[in-house]
């Protein structure tokens, strides 16, 4: 009895660091922001993650009753839902001289505790209106300012158990971070362990970005999103090749989430092409030694 119990022992030591007996994926899991009323098609085209926006679900215009109704999709969702995006709306500043501190951490305790409550575990802060600062603004107080929040933001996600990701705009949206190397720098002086970078490389293709800033940002890397550049369209609509950027990821070291925010005119056929199109990027970097 004590040899056959070894026995099964050391298989069980063999199989695990052979890689057999092991939760973590082998690389990136996909997911696309498809909102709840896409959950179905999203679903039958082999996603199984979700992202929805703060607006639809958690923000602090719903009613108590609206929200729990929110809650009650959520559960029946084929899909999780584990991130949400348009966090601030355009009139509440969290950048620039107008800012309202009290405002902003009391709309962001709402969102975060409901998103706790869905369990939404990331929370995308793009937000253009929000943080764009007026016409020569002094940059460096922007920043510091900026900074400032984010940390008292960072620990409001921390006591939620939620995760905000800053994401890097492109200049036709926003005059302010926008570049994945500026968001990253954001990010760094923050450091807050719930306050991450969200690595948006349809903006980094729109704003001619290498792949290898990537890697220069790899140690706060929290989260990625995806579209392809021309008209920010799915992935294999037009055809783009990521696998740059891909394998920047892979060089990180990055199994987490790449989620597709994209427009798409028919998501019944586009959906499954998108996620066998991306799907096969990746094999092919992550598969590579």
């Amino acid at each position: 009895m004590r040899n056959r119990f070894l026995f099964l022992l050391a298989c069980t030591v063999v199989l695990s660091f052979s890689g057999f007996v092991s939760n973590k994926p082998a690389y990136p899991q996909l997911g696309i922001v498809a909102g709840l009323a896409q959950d179905s098609l999203a679903y039958s085209a082999g996603f199984k993650l979700i992202g929805e926006s703060v607006p639809k679900i958690l923000a602090p215009a719903l009613s108590d009753e609206e929200f729990r109704a929110n809650l009650k999709k959520i559960k029946a969702a084929k899909c999780k839902v584990l991130s949400c995006n348009l966090f601030f709306p355009g009139t509440l500043k969290i950048a620039g001289p107008n800012v309202d501190e009290a405002k902003v951490l009391a709309y962001t305790e709402t969102v975060l505790s409901r998103a706790k409550e869905a369990g939404v575990k990331y929370i995308v802060l793009g937000s253009s209106g929000a943080r764009s600062i007026p016409a020569g603004y002094d940059i460096d107080k922007a920043k510091s300012d900026f900074v400032a929040l984010c940390k008292k933001l960072g620990q409001l996600a921390k006591k939620n158990n939620v995760t905000i990701l800053l994401e890097n705009l492109e200049t036709t949206e926003t005059n302010f971070i926008t570049s994945l190397k500026a968001a990253a720098e954001i990010v760094t002086q923050v450091n807050e362990p719930n306050f991450r970078l969200n690595v948006d490389i349809f903006h980094m293709l729109r704003e001619g970005e290498s792949p290898d800033e990537i890697i220069a940002a790899g140690a706060v890397v929290g989260f990625c999103e995806i579209a392809e550049k021309e008209k920010r369209t799915l992935p294999g609509v037009a055809g783009d090749d990521f696998r740059p950027y891909l394998s920047a990821l892979k060089k990180i070291n990055y199994k987490g989430f790449i989620f597709i925010e994209a427009s798409s005119s028919n998501p019944a056929a586009e959906y499954p092409i998108a996620f066998k199109y991306l799907s096969n990027q990746l094999a092919a970097v992550y598969s590579r030694k």
